[in-house]
């Protein structure tokens, strides 16, 4: 092995909206100045997610924690001191606020994640590869109207939640009579009222 500790993530904290940006840049920057033992991996984590626009169903990637990216790194040398290089090369790229846990001066030094935070994050954004999430979530006893299918423009009352399948069992009002009717997430919208 070299001289080098082990690799650990860490949670790089990024300017809003520019996650992916800074991603490119570690990793263009990374393969140009030969940096690949020192900066393994670096990781935006994400999930997909529906909505409903203008009647069509549009399925999008949503980032898990905005502002924040997971680079995996061989930070801290081994003799537990910090790698200069490479924490400079990771800080000093554009959009990089800092290392969480850490200072910007270098005087703490930015904590990595356990094995069981990252094995945690890297299991929610497999998790979300897996199935789509709608973007909305909705509530026992919300008022919602169903707006295509069979009961389109009824109005009713969210008896049931089924976040697995994205369905619901809202009770709608049939000649009088309150009657459950399942409908996915997308066929509803909350009532303004």
């Amino acid at each position: 092995m070299s001289n080098q500790g082990k690799a650990q993530w860490f949670v790089v904290q990024t300017m809003s909206g520019q996650e992916q940006k800074v991603k490119q840049s570690i990793e263009r920057l990374r393969d140009q100045q030969g940096m690949e033992e020192r900066i393994l991996n670096v990781t935006i984590p994400t999930e997909r997610v529906t909505e409903r626009r203008q009647g069509r169903k549009i399925t999008m990637e949503r980032k898990l924690y905005p502002g924040y990216i997971l680079v995996q790194a061989r930070l801290f040398r081994e003799d537990g001191g910090t790698d200069d290089e490479t924490w400079y090369f990771i800080r000093d790229i554009q959009g990089v606020i800092n290392f969480a846990g850490g200072s910007r001066d270098k005087l703490v030094p930015p904590v990595p994640l356990s094995a069981s935070e990252v094995e945690l994050m890297l299991q929610q954004c497999r998790e979300a590869e897996e199935g789509v999430k709608p973007k909305v979530q909705f509530e026992i006893g919300e008022t919602v109207i169903i707006i295509d299918g069979a009961f389109e423009n009824f109005e009713g009352t969210i008896e049931a939640v089924d976040s697995d399948r994205s369905k619901l069992r809202v009770s709608v009002s049939i000649f009088g009579r309150s009657t459950p009717v399942e409908v996915e997430y997308w066929q509803v919208e909350r009532n303004a009222e």
